[in-house]
């Protein structure tokens, strides 16, 4: 299974009009190679760099469909529910970091089932609701800098 973007490469800079501080909008992802007996998609983004005991979660996001390929910035399909992120809420909330580097983790999850979360579950919650039903595992990282606050 894979997750790309069109908008970055693998280790490299994430576009700053997909972070908190401009656009704020969610950079569009790619999804291939997908196990067939998968029933539904979670895709969490994490950035384990930040200062806070176990990181800082900026989307979850699950029951994507499984024949989902794209992801784009604006909309998602119907069914598809987000979580509560570190920020408080839900949606998408992209990079800000306060200092340095940071790198921004976008775990794909193939899963058994569908999950019947509440959308105030927390990036723990759903974590802990996937552990015993994830087919797949695989990870986009791209990364952002305090320094590209001003790109």
């Amino acid at each position: 299974m894979k997750i790309t973007s069109p908008a970055f490469d693998n280790d490299t800079k994430i576009p700053v009009e997909y972070s908190h501080l401009r656009g704020n909008i969610r950079p569009p992802l790619a999804i291939s190679d997908v196990p067939p007996a998968t029933k539904s998609l979670v895709i969490i983004c994490h950035d384990p760099d930040a200062p806070l005991l176990g990181g800082f979660y900026h989307w979850t996001a699950w029951n994507i469909p499984p024949d989902t390929t794209q992801i784009n910035s604006d909309t998602l399909p119907d069914q598809v529910v987000e979580g509560v992120t570190s920020w408080g809420e839900p949606g998408w909330n992209g990079p800000q970091p306060p200092f340095g580097t940071h790198r921004y983790q976008f775990h794909l999850y193939a899963l058994t089932d569908r999950l019947d979360l509440p959308t105030d579950t927390t990036p723990r919650g759903l974590k802990k609701a996937i552990k015993d039903i994830t087919l797949d595992h695989a990870v986009l990282t791209g990364l952002f800098a305090a320094a590209d606050k001003k790109g």
